[in-house]
């Protein structure tokens, strides 16, 4: 049985036990079940920094000679992070605006410790760290992705045998991690029905409402970023129309709809950019491959949405410089967790730390996540259609 299923009837099932269960179970819930789930979110935890550090050094590595990937490296990768960080505020702007979450009490008493916002200038200057392993040890997040980032391009600087010994060391770690994170991922329909167990049978059915406003939420805003950031892409840069331009994309994000892989999408999505969109097969073999792992917008997407649903669940507010840290966070961490399982959690978990929301707030939507996942494969799939697009047209300039 597929994963998100079993998430799924977990989901259910910590419905259906919890108001069965209701208030005369709490107890047996929270000193025997509660405890569990606090153990997933812990697994959870342990594999951040790991998977952020090698898997983002393995992705500098792999673009190999700079000075010939340098020019269509440089804009593929600009423009992938430029529509993460758009797909981001779009998230925050839809969820502001029906405000998934707002007056559900459910988890009121829980009363998190959440850190003050700093200022601009201070995140900018903590993003630097000065003791690499102090910040891995604290699980600061922005630290560790720009220390992965300069050893990333130190190591392709270096070159030769030397480079190559690194290489393999940190494509080992990144294995390493990914299977690792599998074998959390498999224990996540317990660990969902652990966390969601206590709160449905201390609140009742108040608790699924919200749910459906996530989804609400994240259908709208990929909805927007599809056809206002992409079809506009593709319009002015490679002059096709938004019907021509979704015409030649309608198979493969129909695959990635079904699928929820932007890898099950990657052969369809080649073939069909090169005949149906002009792409030529050389952008087309680097800028499409790439952007299954790096391009992660719908579920840049989805981070904005949940986080804010989160916040709000727990009546915290966030002010601009914690959003603008969301931002942040969330778009350099599309490049530390691609390709791992899994992926929308990890990244969620990462940002939802990095501005001191509480990791429990995952079980809140890793039920619903198969259905969340859907529309951001979608989104992710045809943001590298778009991407393609626009850079062959750059290229075709250049010639």
């Amino acid at each position: 049985m597929n994963l998100s299923v079993k998430i799924f009837i977990s989901l259910v099932l910590s419905v259906i036990v919890g108001l069965i269960a209701g208030e005369a179970g709490l107890p047996f819930i929270k000193w025997w079940i509660a405890p569990v789930g606090t153990m997933f979110i812990n697994l959870i935890k342990m594999m951040i920094v790991p998977v952020v550090f090698f898997s983002l050094v393995v992705g500098i590595t792999s673009l190999g000679d700079t000075k010939k990937l340098g020019r269509i490296g440089f804009k593929t990768v600009a423009i992938y992070l430029f529509t993460t960080a758009i797909a981001i505020t779009i998230g925050f702007v839809v969820a502001g605006i029906i405000g998934p979450g707002v007056g559900a009490d459910f988890v009121a008493g829980a009363q998190p410790k959440v850190k003050e916002a700093p200022y601009i200038m201070q995140v900018l200057l903590d993003m630097i760290p000065s003791n690499p392993i102090d910040s891995m040890a604290k699980a600061a997040i922005l630290p560790t992705i720009v220390f992965a980032l300069f050893i990333g391009v130190g190591i392709v600087k270096v070159g030769g045998e030397r480079a190559d010994l690194l290489i393999r060391f940190f494509d080992a770690g990144a294995e390493v991690c990914y299977k690792v994170i599998a074998i959390v991922m498999d224990l996540a329909p317990i660990g969902v029905f652990c966390l969601l167990l206590p709160v449905v049978a201390a609140n009742g059915p108040k608790v699924l409402l919200p749910l459906l406003t996530v989804i609400a939420c994240v259908a709208v805003g990929c909805t927007i970023h599809a056809v206002g950031v992409y079809s506009t892409m593709a319009r002015i840069f490679g002059k096709h129309s938004p019907v021509d331009f979704f015409k030649g994309m309608s198979e493969q994000m129909m695959i990635a709809f079904t699928t929820c892989s932007s890898a099950a999408a990657l052969p369809v999505n080649m073939k069909n950019c090169q005949e149906k969109l002009g792409v030529k097969r050389e952008i087309a073999s680097f800028v499409l491959p790439l952007g299954a792992t790096l391009n992660m917008d719908g579920t840049a997407l989805y981070m904005g949405v949940c986080t804010l649903f989160v916040a709000n669940v727990y009546g915290v507010p966030l002010g601009f410089e914690q959003m603008m840290m969301v931002v942040l966070t969330g778009t350099l961490a599309s490049i530390g967790t691609a390709g791992v399982p899994g992926a929308g959690l990890i990244m969620l978990a990462m940002v939802l730390q990095s501005v001191g929301l509480p990791l429990e707030g995952l079980a809140l939507v890793a039920g619903i996540d198969r259905v969340l996942d859907m529309f951001r494969t979608c989104v992710n799939i045809t943001g590298d259609g778009a991407v393609a697009v626009v850079v062959n047209a750059s290229e075709e300039g250049n010639n």
